[in-house]
């Protein structure tokens, strides 16, 4: 079993298991709870009413928050001919094939995202034991896989992100740090929970999200009150 410190136990004691708490107030609580010495991040993690174990059931999606996470982000670009100069121009950090395919193999892992043309595919298939546990692998399905590489680049760059559900049903995405402003991080829920109700599966039957909990990286939960996150 997980022991957690006293500082956590302290900040846990502060909330009662069973309350919600409107997206404001919530916001206000994981911020006077945060007791890190650093500049945690504030996560959303939803509960979602699907079975992950179906694949039509999956969700998958992405966004460009308003409030951007600050995070300089590096783009590798698998691409050749006109292609690796248009990701360039875009601001890609790397882009090329083979040698960066073979500095891939080698151990090298100093990107955050990756991009291919679909041309390059074949050969970036030999790297997905190596991208794919650690979700860096070009993906047609989140836009990644795309012969229009600048536009890609150009939006990760501004801060698109992605989430997905995981083996439980869950979405978890970061939003931005305990140090925004409440009005930034209220706007950066607000896109993500939009975002997360666009993906929901054709498929998906009765209430898509079941509830909505907010924390910052060492603290602990606050349930949002779902009802009235849905009218916003």
């Amino acid at each position: 079993m997980k022991k957690h410190g006293k500082k956590y136990i302290k900040a846990r004691n502060a909330i009662v298991s069973t309350d919600t708490f409107s997206m404001a107030h919530a916001i206000e609580k994981v911020k006077e709870l945060a007791f890190a010495k650093f500049d945690e991040s504030v996560d959303v993690h939803v509960n979602l009413n699907i079975d992950p174990t179906k694949g039509e059931l999956s969700v998958r999606g992405s966004m460009i928050l308003p409030n951007k996470l600050g995070k300089n982000v590096r783009i590798l670009v698998f691409a050749k001919g006109p292609y690796v100069q248009q990701a360039l121009d875009a601001g890609a950090d790397y882009a090329g094939g083979a040698e960066l395919i073979e500095k891939i193999q080698s151990g090298w892992l100093d990107f955050d995202y990756a991009v291919s043309t679909p041309d390059m595919m074949g050969s970036v298939g030999v790297l997905a034991k190596l991208l794919g546990p650690r979700g860096l692998l070009p993906n047609k399905k989140n836009g990644t896989v795309t012969f229009d590489v600048g536009a890609v680049v150009s939006d990760l760059k501004k801060g698109r992100t992605f989430f997905k559900n995981d083996k439980s049903g869950l979405v978890h995405t970061v939003v931005g740090k305990v140090s925004f402003g409440s009005s930034a991080l209220e706007q950066n829920i607000s896109s993500f929970i939009h975002a997360l109700q666009a993906a929901r599966p054709a498929k998906a039957k009765g209430r898509f999200i079941k509830k909505v909990t907010l924390a910052s990286t060492m603290g602990v939960g606050v349930a949002v009150n779902v009802d009235e996150l849905m009218k916003l």
